[in-house]
């Protein structure tokens, strides 16, 4: 990682916006006093304790801690798998010794006899008034263990400033806070290929239900993993969960737990104050992650804000450096690398939303797609596909022979549609005797469309679902209103034109500025 003039251009702007949110520019984002404990204890989390460091603590008071494991001495010498063993064997360990010792106390809390120890474990709960306070706190619910991620949180800090200034320009087009960017450090660490253990997936670890409210989520491209479709995406339900529930801390947390379930906490104990409801609201699946989802991300701020307080001068990524093409045909992904001249490695840095299927050369990527490219590589590429043979460039899908797995809500007719086959050729394949009688997990074989491959394929082939198209084009509406969560690239897929065009005809300055019921002229 280099710091380059533009870099420090960049941060010496953060120091200012930094400024201003310390001033308090604006009440978005309170503080309640009920929170401090627990926003001290995640900026521990963050930027004071190692990844070999656990901490054992009160999950219903994170600041009430009852030991720190250290293992950092014997990270310097012992095997990844042996130390793991190992921390594993002493956290379970002190869990368990700190549970007998609440457990003892609970018993006789006024021995004259207790140690140092049990002396020192009785007085951090000597502010709980309640008489089974020690039982209570013994509880595997509430005694808890947190490993600091100190090291991972910087690498975030670092990784994020290759992002940042084009997820803020989205945030403030979508009139959303722009302190709110600095969730994925929550999230994933600014990782755009990580993935949750539940199915979450990329820098904003969006659920494939929700993601596809927002992008496309399919076997070839899941923009999920692309950090600039993510980010307009998490905006979007982030201002939807606003609108909702009427205040950034309950937005936030709806991040985490739900608007549905936010709409109850409030609801339920009559308040919208994100205090009271940490404190006091017992809904079934509103546990610790949910209950401390807005203090980790003040604590994020926080650390993000002053990191060279924190982890020192450390150098930091300069901002993606790339161009989106929106590419006007189905074209194989080996085609775009050769027109481009970038080796597959950074193709798949700039396009993490890409899948296997894309890169095996099994699916074409899709017509409308924005395909990102080093800004040198540009004008080659534009260039080169401009001048590729017919035979490269398809109207429709290419389709080969492969399976699918059903999902919920798919039917025989839009998994046709996906492959660039037919229903019949489908139930032919599958010896299937109707249409309807497909569940969801169910294994099908996938066809070959009914149309040449595009290395054989003949001229009037070619043309063939352009000259079919044509009356419906021409008969279609061209006016669009734009819907919630649309973006440019998605309208310009939908009536066959480009991102370049649309934005022409409109006067746009930039793709990203398109807003809710906005109507745009769709060039023919």
């Amino acid at each position: 990682m280099t710091r380059s003039k533009g870099a420090r251009l960049w941060l010496i702007i953060v120091v200012i916006f930094a400024a201003g949110t310390a001033s308090g520019e604006s009440g978005a984002f309170p503080r309640p006093q009920s929170l401090h404990e627990n926003i001290n204890f995640w900026t521990n989390v963050f930027a004071t304790y190692s990844r070999h460091q656990i901490v054992v603590h009160d999950a219903a008071r994170p600041g009430r801690l009852y030991s720190i494991l250290d293992f950092r001495r014997e990270a310097t010498f012992m095997s990844d798998n042996e130390l793991w063993r190992l921390e594993q064997r002493a956290e379970t360990a002190e869990i368990e010794r700190i549970r007998s010792i609440l457990e003892k106390l609970q018993r006789h809390p006024d021995d004259a006899q207790l140690s140092i120890e049990e002396m020192r474990i009785r007085s951090l709960l000597q502010d709980d008034p309640h008489p089974d306070r020690f039982r209570r706190a013994a509880d595997p619910k509430r005694l808890r263990s947190q490993r600091g991620i100190r090291e991972r949180f910087l690498e975030g800090v670092q990784r994020s400033y290759r992002y940042l200034p084009r997820m803020e320009r989205i945030f403030r087009s979508e009139n959303v806070p722009i302190e709110l960017t600095r969730l994925p450090l929550v999230e994933s660490s600014f990782n755009t290929f990580a993935y949750s253990k539940v199915g979450a997936a990329g820098m904003w670890q969006f659920m494939p239900s929700t993601g596809r409210l927002f992008m496309r989520v399919d076997d070839v491209v899941d923009e999920r993993l692309d950090p600039i479709v993510a980010t307009r995406g998490a905006a979007r339900f982030l201002r939807q969960n606003y609108d909702r529930l009427g205040t950034w801390p309950l937005a936030i947390t709806a991040y985490n737990h739900g608007p549905g379930g936010m709409a109850r906490a409030a609801r339920e104990l009559g308040t919208k104050d994100i205090g009271v409801i940490v404190q006091r609201y017992e809904g079934p699946a509103f546990g610790f992650a949910s209950r401390n989802f807005y203090a980790e991300f003040l604590a994020a701020v926080d650390v993000h804000r002053d990191y060279r307080s924190h982890f020192g001068d450390v150098e930091v990524d300069d901002e993606m450096d790339a161009e989106e093409v929106i590419l006007p045909h189905h074209v194989s992904l080996g085609t775009v690398q050769r027109c481009a001249g970038v080796d597959m490695g950074s193709l798949k840095e700039l396009n993490p939303a890409l899948r296997p299927a894309a890169y095996s050369g099994r699916r074409s990527l899709p017509s409308g797609y924005g395909m990102r490219l080093p800004k040198h590589r540009t004008r080659p590429f534009l260039d080169c596909y401009a001048s590729l043979p017919p035979a490269a460039k398809q109207t429709r899908p290419q389709a080969t022979a492969g399976y699918h797995t059903v999902r919920r809500g798919e039917t025989l007719s839009t998994i046709a549609r996906r492959y660039g086959t037919t229903t019949r050729n489908l139930q032919r394949t599958n010896g299937l005797r109707s249409g309807n009688m497909i569940r969801v997990g169910q294994r099908l074989k996938v066809p070959g469309s009914g149309t040449a491959a595009p290395a054989v394929q003949t001229a009037s082939a070619r043309r063939a679902p352009q000259q079919k198209s044509a009356p419906q084009q021409k008969s279609a509406s061209r006016v669009h209103r734009v819907r919630r969560g649309q973006t440019l690239a998605q309208i310009a897929r939908q009536y066959g034109s480009s991102v370049d065009g649309i934005r022409r005809a409109n006067g746009l300055r930039d793709a990203d500025h398109i807003r809710t019921g906005q109507a745009l002229r769709i060039p023919r």
